[in-house]
């Protein structure tokens, strides 16, 4: 009953944290996309402390009031469609081309988010972004992207490791 105390505290003191993280993401322009990183890797500790059921209780926590709260709204929809990913990335692994999954994973959230934000919020400003950049500048956007989604799981696999190695 204890652990379960500490569990559902430690859990709490977290999404606290989260949800700090994620309204900085207001206060730094390149925080829209740094602070759901960060987030999700808190998401991580919560998962490997406090259990599966508490982790998916946290992720949904920390979305909602980080919708209610965030000044960044995009930082927000991202942590939305990628925050479940630790423990996801269990999974992932055990599949064969596991890279290639994870990377359809992370370019269909990107396709779904920037099409609801596009499309049904109008958003203009992301819209007059877009636009400045052309279409180079967007698939470079998204190789970045990319990129930085293939480090972060590369750093969640260290984690593991260290995790293991305790």
């Amino acid at each position: 009953m204890t652990s379960k105390i500490k569990s559902v505290a430690l859990g709490g003191m977290l999404a606290a944290a989260a949800l700090v993280i994620m309204c900085m993401g207001g206060m730094i322009p390149l925080a829209t996309y740094v602070c759901p990183m960060l987030c999700i890797l808190v998401q991580y500790t919560v998962f490997r402390l406090c259990g599966k059921r508490i982790a998916w209780t946290w992720y949904a926590a920390v979305t909602l009031l980080s919708l209610l709260m965030g000044p960044d709204k995009e930082a927000v929809a991202v942590f939305l469609l990628l925050g479940y990913y630790p423990m996801l990335k269990p999974v992932f692994e055990k599949w064969p081309v596991a890279w290639l999954w994870k990377l359809l994973l992370f370019n269909s959230a990107v396709v779904l988010l920037y099409t609801f934000l596009l499309r049904l919020f109008g958003l203009e400003n992301v819209t007059d972004e877009f636009v400045g950049f052309g279409l180079a500048g967007l698939i470079a956007l998204l190789l970045l992207g990319n990129v930085t989604f293939l480090l972060l799981d590369k750093l969640l696999s260290l984690a593991e490791q260290k995790w293991h190695k305790r």
